[in-house]
């Protein structure tokens, strides 16, 4: 939450809180706000740009984010971090930097804290934020990024969907939110949000300011980073074959080779044909690369976000002739073969109405907007309802095989808050405690599925007998976050749940001091 005020002296008055959401991109981030007329937003940063770069650049004791440290990619590339966002649920970022391992949610915390500190210098001091997730995060995911968000000095007030969010832009720039009713028809919008590292497709169904998530899939490791790859990748083997060395193998190089590639992708969004140059050990190679060659060497990477969008529209009950507007967001949706494959798919010209770079940050900040008024006793502009993106599920043992199996308690696209209540027994007379091992997936082996963790019940009640039922009731919030109540005889009991690869609070707090007291930070 941000606080426009007017000083008199020492005194700040009139501090009225303006609603801020934040797009926190594998790629790169936006941060929006609501303006006087309840308008999305948004914030340039320091350097005067719309979008920043997630990008961190430990330069020996201070860190740099942003643009600078995207550019440090070319000469110092051991010591940057890009792409954290894909590392979320991990226990630790895939490389050492500086000599030290840093779990993502740091360096996610890192470029929050810039966002923080560059509106703080335009609007005032930021709190408060909603931030934004992709629709196939995990429960391990989003924890981690209300963690980052804690680590950046932040209260997250809410996490929400990105392609909710984007569909709740649309729905406000359409005149859906239009007291008048203007917007009340009901509409079915597929969301296509392709950005620079994960990949959503969402069936939403707009009735005036109800949005409700009929499905929702995707694909956390894939995006426009991976066809800036293929291009990388092409232009290393026309080296290796030409020269005889792999220029990939010197990250400095390699780094200098995936900005001209990024740059290269951009380029054949507008222009049929582009040039790549790429120098290694006094060798240089310089290559023509048309834009069919380009959609040629990745066409699987398309043909999978088809398959995908297809399977969406089957399990939300819905054909082609059902869907009123092809919503494309995420920055990577400007490549004209997206157009032109959701075209075919569809029948329909794929709606860019929206800014691909902004409608995520725009629909935070207007749900951060809705919250804000909700605590000041305000009734509710619009209202969400979403579906999980992942089965939850316990590990049980199937008594007929004697082997370890993922039971389903919540169904992926089931409408949120959802929840199931399962009844355990004690096995023994004075049983101390009960151990669950939850998962999310739809595999039936849990080896396969995401492991959230353990929930532990202990200490039962003394003398309990045997077989004396446990009810445990897991509960999926409107966000996605998992929350567990346990109960003998109609008392709550005390428990805990420890998720896979999670920090502790001492360790969130130890961070949180860290990003948020550097004294290099500007």
């Amino acid at each position: 939450m941000l606080f426009r005020s007017s000083k008199t002296g020492s005194q700040t008055m009139n501090r009225t809180p303006i609603a801020v959401g934040i797009d926190l991109g594998t790629t790169y981030s936006v941060i929006a706000r609501l303006d006087n007329l309840g308008r999305p937003v948004t914030l340039v940063n320091a350097e005067g740009d719309k979008i920043t770069p997630s990008v961190v650049f430990f330069d020996g004791a201070n860190i740099v984010v942003g643009k600078e440290a995207a550019k440090a990619l070319a000469t110092d590339a051991p010591a940057v971090a890009d792409c954290a966002k894909r590392d979320m649920g991990q226990r630790f970022y895939h490389k050492l930097l500086g000599g030290r391992q840093f779990p993502p949610e740091a360096i996610q915390a890192l470029i929050l804290d810039k966002l923080r500190r560059d509106a703080a210098r335009m609007v005032g001091s930021v709190d408060q934020v909603v931030v934004t997730v992709p629709a196939y995060f995990d429960e391990v995911r989003r924890k981690a990024t209300q963690d980052a968000g804690f680590m950046a000095g932040l209260k997250v007030l809410d996490i929400i969907n990105e392609p909710t969010a984007a569909a709740i832009a649309f729905g406000f720039q359409e005149g859906f939110f239009d007291p008048q009713g203007a917007g009340s028809a009901k509409r079915n919008v597929l969301v296509y949000d392709l950005g620079g590292g994960t990949f959503d497709v969402t069936v939403m169904q707009i009735e005036g300011t109800h949005f409700r998530a009929l499905a929702t899939d995707g694909d956390v490791r894939l995006g426009g980073q991976d066809w800036d790859q293929r291009l990388v990748d092409y232009v290393a083997e026309e080296f290796i074959r030409t020269i005889g060395i792999d220029p990939r193998e010197d990250p400095n190089t390699d780094g200098r080779l995936r900005r001209e590639c990024e740059d290269a992708k951009r380029t054949l969004s507008t222009r049929l044909k582009t040039t790549i140059v790429c120098d290694y050990k006094g060798q240089s190679v310089k290559l023509e690369i048309t834009r069919q060659k380009f959609q040629e060497m990745t066409q699987d990477l398309l043909d999978r976000t088809a398959f995908t969008t297809r399977q969406t529209l089957q399990a939300a009950g819905l054909t082609w002739q059902d869907v009123d507007r092809v919503l494309l967001t995420g920055g990577s949706t400007r490549m004209p073969a997206v157009s032109e494959m959701l075209r075919e798919l569809s029948g329909k010209p794929p709606d860019t109405s929206v800014s691909p770079d902004e409608a995520v940050s725009h629909g935070a900040a207007l749900l951060a907007g809705m919250l804000l008024s909700k605590q000041g006793g305000k009734r509710p502009t619009f209202e969400i309802k979403n579906v999980n993106s992942h089965s939850l599920g316990l590990v049980g043992v199937d008594p007929k095989t004697d082997r370890r199996r993922n039971v389903v308690m919540i169904p992926r696209n089931t409408v949120l808050p959802a929840a199931h209540k399962k009844v355990f027994r004690t096995q023994k007379p004075k049983q101390s405690s009960i151990l669950m091992q939850i998962v999310e997936g739809e595999s039936m082996s849990p080896d396969d599925c995401s492991q959230i963790g353990k929930c532990t019940v202990y200490p039962l009640p003394k003398n309990l007998p045997a077989r004396t039922p446990i009810d445990v009731t897991f509960r999926y919030e409107e966000n996605g976050r998992l929350a567990v109540m346990v109960s003998v005889a109609g008392k709550s009991l005390k428990h805990e749940l420890v998720r896979d690869n999670t920090l502790t609070q001492e360790q969130l707090d130890s961070w949180r001091t860290f990003i948020t007291s550097r004294p290099d930070a500007p």
